[in-house]
This record gives structure tokens, sequence and C-alpha cells, in this order.
């Protein structure tokens, strides 16, 4: 968005589509006491409820509501801000929106030329927040974590996502930025007075202090890869051959009949997808189409449903490899299974997860060891798969101080960690390297301010905003 735009006046629908008890307008920008008049017919104590009606042109009342009016700074987006509380229909809403764009566009009075407030505009998504940072009301840690609150699909990642919010993240980056700085400036210092004869690295404690930036960042990188996995959740893929249980694991999962169970090969023809959640983590299951040879499809239809099965399986975070030990031992069965592993184990052996079913009817001594088995029909055994998953993600149970991240946030994480492990090798080389040795922990300092914004492009920016929802 260019810098011009961000200077204009923003208003927009700042509640969900539909109907509901209360739906609010929101009003962002510079000067907007003229509007608050006009649409209020009095001016509003600052940060009061003020209940009244909001006005059209000719003064009669649109609607009956709450009105709060935030002088600039002390607002979210630190501008000017009025917030219209009303009834939440989206006539309604529609109405008050529009009587805010006439509103800005008409003059003061008869006599005034110039619009009321010029250059109101709808807002874009995101772009109350995108403010809110630009102002220094948020980092960008923190503005990422409105949008993860709002999106949260279960409760830890509800409360991870208020700890960022609230600055935990943030806080975090920032101690190990000023930590990085501290000894950027004894290199730095070192290398502008170069006719000093002092070792510097073991002076400064170079080693130690390196150790102790390392140690730290490894801790936030744990927790932020947790909260990353509360954020994103992992993508389940269920496969295996037609009749082995698939869909019967999936309702046993969700805990409803999502997907329809039968005794013919080839009835899952497309995708199920169900999100469920264990200790708090989303994990996206998905039931595919029963695999086998493109010869052996009924018809074409399971053909079709089988290559989706297969592209699902090639974007899974984890497969579950499903077993019918009922037929363990059959020689075409065996040889299936044996051409569906090798296929699944030419990509990433390391995702697929070996889980046998039908245990409540295999016979006695058919269960392999060191594998899950478990019976979809009778619940046992499934607790063990899912801590199996948990144990795949690499979750960690005790969910105290973990902040929502991004994959973003993972990646800076994992960049300065590399210019850290590069900026100690050219420590072992000692003082001659201090040059060397100072661009790596400047480059580790970029790449953690990338995190909260200290040190970012305008292109990620827009990328951010742009999928928040409008009005926020």
């Amino acid at each position: 968005m260019p810098n011009s735009q961000l200077q204009d006046p923003i208003v927009a629908i700042a509640t969900a589509h539909g109907r509901g008890a209360v739906g609010i307008v929101r009003v962002s920008g510079r000067g907007l006491a003229p509007l608050v008049m006009a649409l209020c017919g009095r001016a509003l104590p600052p940060r009061q409820a003020c209940y009244g009606p909001f006005r059209d042109a000719d003064g009669q009342a649109i609607d009956q509501g709450l009105a709060l009016w935030f002088p600039a700074p002390h607002s979210y987006t630190g501008e000017d801000v009025l917030e219209l509380q009303a009834h939440g229909g989206p006539v309604v809403l529609q109405l008050l929106l529009a009587r805010c764009l006439q509103a800005a566009a008409d003059p003061d009075t008869e006599a005034a030329a110039t619009p009321r407030l010029p250059r109101l505009r709808l807002a874009e998504p995101g772009e109350f927040t995108q403010r809110a940072f630009l102002n220094d009301k948020l980092d960008l840690a923190q503005a990422e974590a409105v949008a993860d609150l709002i999106e949260a699909s279960t409760e830890a990642a509800a409360r991870s996502a208020g700890r960022s919010l609230s600055g935990a993240f943030s806080h975090e980056v920032e101690a190990l930025r000023q930590r990085i700085v501290r000894l950027r400036l004894l290199v730095e210092a070192t290398l502008d007075f170069p006719e000093e004869e002092i070792d510097f690295l073991q002076q400064a404690d170079a080693h130690g202090q390196l150790d102790a930036i390392e140690s730290t960042l490894a801790a936030v990188m744990a927790r932020a890869r947790q909260g990353a996995l509360l954020r994103e959740g992992l993508q389940v893929v269920l496969a295996g051959q037609p009749n082995v249980g698939k869909s019967s694991l999936l309702n046993a999962l969700a805990g409803a009949e999502l997907a329809i169970v039968t005794a013919i090969p080839g009835t899952t023809r497309d995708k199920v997808s169900e999100t469920i959640q264990i200790e708090g983590v989303p994990l996206h299951v998905i039931d595919t189409a029963g695999l086998r040879g493109e010869g052996e499809a009924g018809d074409e239809v399971e053909r079709i449903g089988i290559a989706r099965s297969w592209a699902a399986i090639a974007q899974a975070d984890a497969v579950i490899f499903l077993h019918d030990l009922t037929r363990r031992g059959q020689p075409d069965y065996e040889a299936a299974e044996a051409l569906i592993a090798e296929r699944l184990h030419v990509d990433d052996a390391t995702r697929i997860l070996h889980v046998h079913n039908k245990a409540d009817s295999a016979a006695p001594g058919a269960l392999p060891a060191a594998e899950i088995s478990l019976s979809a029909r009778t619940g046992a055994g499934l607790d063990a798969l899912r801590q199996a998953l948990l144990q795949r993600a690499g979750w960690q149970a005790a969910t105290e101080g973990v902040f929502i991240a991004r994959k973003r946030h993972v990646l800076a994480l994992q960049r300065t960690a590399t210019h850290l492990q590069a900026a100690r090798a050219h420590a072992a080389v000692g003082d001659t390297a201090l040059d060397l040795f100072a661009e790596e922990l400047r480059l580790a300092h970029d790449a953690l301010s990338e995190i909260t914004g200290a040190f970012t492009s305008d292109d990620l920016l827009g990328e951010i905003f742009g999928k928040f929802c409008i009005g926020k």
C-alpha cells in the first residue's frame, strides 16, 4: 500500500458478517472530532461509553447504541478512533457505514466548501492493526498475534496467542537482541582501535557470551516451535489398502460418524477431512481412498480418488499407514502392502507411522511387536496412537510459557542460530577474524529484528496484514 494512503482516515465494519446482538463500525484517522459531532450530535468524553442515537443526514436516528471516542494517541491505532456499537443486523451496519462516508464527504456547514473529513475510505484487510504497528502501539509479532488469537482453533492456541499479544515473545526476542548488540559493540570498538595490544576474545569473554546467547536462543526456539505447532497444527493422512479401517479410525478419532463405513472395497472415493485436537494441538486428519493399483480400481471415480490420496500423502506432515491384522499372511494382501510401503518410503520414511487395526478380531500372536495396534471399532489403543502422533509432531506436554509463533518466526530464529554458529567459527580463529565475527553478529541481529519488525521490508508487511480480516 502506498505510504500516502496510510495517512487517509479509514472506516470498516469491525464485526463478523451475519446477524448478531451487537455490531461495531470503527473509524480511525486524524481529526475525527467533526465526524463525531455529525454522527452523534454532540462531542463525546474520551474513553467513556455514551448511549444515544446515530443520526442520518436529515437528523433522523438510524439506530440507538453506544459510541466510544478514543482521541490520539490513546487508542488501538494511535490515531483518533471512533467506535459505534449498534444492533448487529447487516442492514443497520451498512447504513451506519454509508452514513460515516457521507458525513465525511459533506461540509460542516452550508457555507463551508471543504468536506468535513476529506479522503475517508473503506479500510483494507488488517489496516487498523497495521496502523497500530506503524504507530508503535504493537510490534510485528504482537500484531500477528492479534490475527492468531482470532483464528485460534484450540484453547491452548488461544492462551499462547494471548501471551504473544501481551509481549512475552517480543520481550524474549528483544532481550536476545540486546545481548547480541552488547557483544557487537565490544567487537566493533576493538576494530576501531586496532593499535591496542589486547586479546579481545579473552578479555571480553566472547566465547562465554556466545555460549549464553546460544543457550537462550535454543530455549526460545524450542518454545517457538511448540507455538508454531499450536498455530499450524499437524496434517495427518490415513493411508492404506481398501477396507483396512481408515474411515472407522477417522470416526473414532473425531468421535463422530463423519465417513461412511461399509464392507464394500472402495467406499471412500474422495478425501474426508476433520480437525481434532490432542492436548490442545490441532490435528487435521484426512481419510483417503484405499490405495491399490490402477488396474484394480473399480471405476474412473475410484482411480481419481486414489490419485488424490497420493497427492494428500505427498503434502502430509505425518502418514498413518494402516494395516489389517485379520489379513496378515494372505499373499495378495502382503504383496499389495509391500508395493504401498515401497512407494511411501521413497519420499520420507520418517513421516510414516505404522498402525495395525482390528486388534479385537485378530488371531492370537498376530500383533507385531514395537508397533501400534488398535481397534477402531472398540477404541482400544487409540490413546497410544494419539501420543505417538504428538511425539511425531515434536510436542511437549508442558505448554506453560509457550507463545504462539509462525513459520517465519521459527525460520528467523534458525537463521540467527546459523549466524551465531558462524560467529563461533570465526572466534575460534582468534582476533585476526574479528571483522568476520562482527559481520556474523550483525546478521544474527538483523534476523532477530525481522521477528518484531524492527528490521523488515514493506513487502513482508503487505503479505502479513493482507491476510487479516477487514475491520481488524
